[in-house]
């Protein structure tokens, strides 16, 4: 089977015309005999990045955001942060942009935001506000004050609801971290969900911090699981920082994930980053080992359909050349804004992940 892909816009929807080529084959005779069927096919993007320490300048009582500001010791000033907003800007306008998809993601999960502001800042920038960008979020009660949020363009996608749901690990009352920001709406006219989450840190090595990062997958399983007992074939995308690889025990055991699309079972999550992170291709680095933190995971609703609705397609690791290290104790990985204490004027330590849909017209 070969596949030709060719494109062309409509109006406001940008079609994938897709020309398959079947070939059949009668053992009796010589010749082959060919036909071929013509379809047209929506295309829609949905992405992630955790855009590392999105702060603005000012002084939060409420958090321990000190270090990002004027006096703290990154002497983070009003030069850096619209250096870093317009490095970000710079980024999120590529994202998803293809011949058929020239105005890129529908919804992006985003995560290490400070507060609305620094997302209204982000999405009024130069580069994005001729995408007018909507905003999704909640002041969570993590220490350093990061959230996770998302973008959504209204061309594309029609909000209905969210609600941010704090992630408990038991034992301890006192722990602090993101709270995970469920998002939902129609998709092109197709009602979806979406769960961003940037799950506890491995601070205290991966093994000690284990429990907190199963305790969030329980807590998003659990989410799951009832947006599906309400919606038997629901369209859910798991997304985010997961401080966790797709082989650890928090994503394949206790949110309950598989590989392998053929396998997936009706109560399981596709991976499509799996692949990927077998082949030791990373979305962040760490000690010059590369990691897949930043996934996006599909309910069934999105893989066990014949494209009368939207269904996964593809996946991306967002890692063109201007986003790599060019040089230095770093190069290679991501360019970053900050490392070691120095400035180093980047755009995030990850790279932005992607999922592509397809739909027939």
């Amino acid at each position: 089977m070969k596949l030709h892909l060719l494109v062309r816009p409509t109006q406001s929807l940008f079609l994938l015309t897709l020309l398959t080529v079947l070939l059949f084959t009668n053992i009796d005779k010589a010749n082959s005999q060919h036909e071929s069927e013509k379809k047209e096919y929506i295309v829609s993007v949905i992405g992630f990045y955790n855009v590392e320490n999105l702060f603005d300048t000012i002084n939060d009582p409420r958090i321990n955001d000190v270090e990002f500001t004027p006096e703290g010791s990154n002497k983070w000033n009003s030069k850096k942060y619209f250096e870093k907003l317009d490095n970000l800007s710079k980024v999120i306008e590529q994202l998803g942009v293809q011949e058929y998809t020239p105005d890129g993601f529908a919804v992006l999960g985003l995560s290490e935001v400070e507060n609305r502001r620094v997302l209204e800042d982000l999405a009024n920038t130069e580069r994005l506000k001729k995408r007018n960008y909507q905003v999704v979020h909640y002041d969570g009660p993590d220490g350093r004050g990061v959230d996770v949020a998302f973008f959504y363009n209204p061309k594309y996608f029609k909000y209905i609801s969210s609600k941010p749901h704090k992630t408990v690990v038991e034992g301890l009352d006192n722990f602090r971290t993101r709270d995970q920001l469920l998002l939902t709406g129609e998709l092109m006219g197709e009602r979806v969900h979406f769960i961003v989450a940037h799950w506890p840190s491995r601070v205290g090595g991966e093994k000690s911090s284990r429990p907190n990062r199963i305790a969030a997958a329980n807590i998003a399983r659990s989410i799951i699981d009832s947006i599906q007992e309400a919606e038997p074939n629901a369209k859910i995308f798991m997304m985010g920082d997961l401080n966790d690889n797709p082989d650890d025990i928090s994503i394949k055991k206790h949110l309950r994930s598989n590989g392998n699309i053929n396998k997936v079972k009706d109560d399981e999550l596709f991976n499509p980053f799996f692949e990927l992170y077998k082949k030791g291709i990373g979305s962040n680095a760490y000690r010059d080992t590369w990691s897949l933190f930043d996934q996006i995971l599909l309910s069934p609703g999105l893989i066990k359909g014949e494209h009368e609705t939207f269904q996964y397609w593809k996946r991306e690791i967002f890692n063109k050349p201007f986003l790599v290290q060019p040089s230095g104790r770093f190069q290679g990985y991501p360019f970053r804004t900050f490392a070691g204490g120095t400035y180093l004027g980047g755009y995030s330590d990850h790279f932005p992940t992607l999922v592509y849909l397809l739909r027939k017209k």
